[in-house]
């Protein structure tokens, strides 16, 4: 046993981690499945993933770093599945935003890491969720779990409700075993259950394969432009990201999960349980206000109201009908675009009015198409044309 190696570990779970493993830091395993992946189109818009640089860096990590503290922080929260008038967000989304609170936990770790090993480490980096490295697969080598085929990373004894951050120190510590099993077996629950068809089993070498595009967690907070206009249904009341494939996962059941212990990601009163007509009636300091310190800021206003659009037109409720008419006068087409959609699906007289009258004024031609669609009408051949 390697004593530093066990100080860092007993330093990472008193920060409040709730795992800790040690990887070599090494080339990808999944090159050929990352370059298959890119080259399919099937990252969608997250163009930062496909950057020649990122792609370098991910699957080839710079050689002086030697090890990685691979860490996991429980954040599941027991929030409950409302109906269509209420809107569903991720349990990670409840809280505040992870990538502060992890980063902070992780420098206080390498801080430690230095005052043990009596040595500055200059080139080391604390990643979480953002830098170029490929954290599931770090997590693995480190003996945390394993890829179910909801491509989360799954462990044996806490499911997959956590978030995983990473330190690559320039430094030689002793390596855990790699987690080698699969014990997703032959259950396919998450597969199934995807509404949109995200999940699409595994390759000839059991990696498992995601299409972003269809993701909802993907449509509804890394997607700029419009929803296709096919996955809309599909999407019901979750307006920011969505915990299906987990939720349906058996390594997941009660016996499994524990409500997370770190203060920053108890469930705000402000987020939960919120109607959809009231968040789609928002001011923009109301909007600031709500997202203020949450990763729900990371779709902006434009990118949230144009989901909360969505989800009511999926409630089909007439009474949102006034709501989603104002908001055939936001500034952002993207949101007069989807508020459209709705309308036609909820599909009353005084919604028909409204959208006839929006159709006489605008002049945008992407948010036409869809005035005219909710209307039935013969759409023209002109494509949204605005991006984000």
């Amino acid at each position: 046993m390697d004593p530093l190696t066990d100080a860092i570990k007993a330093e990472a779970i008193r920060l409040g981690f709730d795992l800790v493993g040690v990887a070599p830091v090494r080339p990808s395993e999944h090159e050929r499945l990352y370059h298959a992946w890119i080259a399919a189109g099937r990252h969608g818009e997250m163009s930062y993933l496909a950057r020649a640089d990122a792609v370098q860096n991910r699957l080839q990590p710079n050689p002086q770093f030697r090890s990685a503290v691979v860490v996991a922080l429980n954040y599941y929260q027991d929030v409950a599945n409302h109906d269509g008038g209420h809107a569903l967000i991720a349990r990670y989304a409840h809280g505040r935003d992870y990538h502060k609170t992890m980063k902070r936990k992780l420098m206080s770790l390498l801080r430690f890491v230095e005052q043990q090993s009596g040595r500055a480490l200059p080139l080391s980096r604390a990643y979480v969720d953002t830098g170029p490295v490929l954290e599931r697969e770090l997590a693995r080598r480190a003996g945390l779990g394993w890829f179910g085929r909801n491509t989360m990373l799954i462990n044996p004894r806490r499911g997959s409700y956590f978030f995983l951050g990473s330190l690559l120190l320039e430094m030689e510590l002793q390596h855990d075993q790699p987690f080698e099993e699969d014990h997703c077996g032959t259950c396919s629950s998450c597969v199934q259950a995807c509404p949109t068809q995200a999940l699409l089993g595994r390759d000839e070498q059991g990696a498992p394969i995601m299409d972003a595009r269809r993701c909802i967690s993907y449509l509804t907070i890394e997607q700029r432009g419009p929803i296709p206009r096919e996955l809309r249904p599909l999407i019901g009341n979750r307006i920011f990201g969505c915990d299906i494939c987990q939720e349906v996962c058996p390594w997941n059941a009660p016996k499994f999960v524990q409500i997370a212990r770190e203060p920053d990601f108890a469930a705000r009163g402000h987020v939960a349980n919120r109607r959809l007509i009231e968040l789609m009636s928002m001011t923009e300091a109301e909007w600031d206000e709500f997202s203020r310190g949450s990763a729900i800021r990371r779709a902006q206003r434009v990118g949230f109201l144009r989901n909360v659009a969505v989800a009511l037109g999926n409630c089909g409720s007439a009474e949102a009908a006034p709501v989603l008419i104002n908001a055939l006068r936001d500034l952002e087409p993207l949101v007069r675009g989807h508020a459209a959609w709705a309308l036609g699906r909820i599909d009353t007289p005084a919604a028909r009015d409204a959208l006839r009258d929006a159709l006489s004024l605008e002049c945008d031609s992407w948010v036409r198409e869809e005035l005219m669609d909710a209307l039935g009408l013969q759409r023209s051949q002109n494509t949204f044309s605005h991006g984000s």
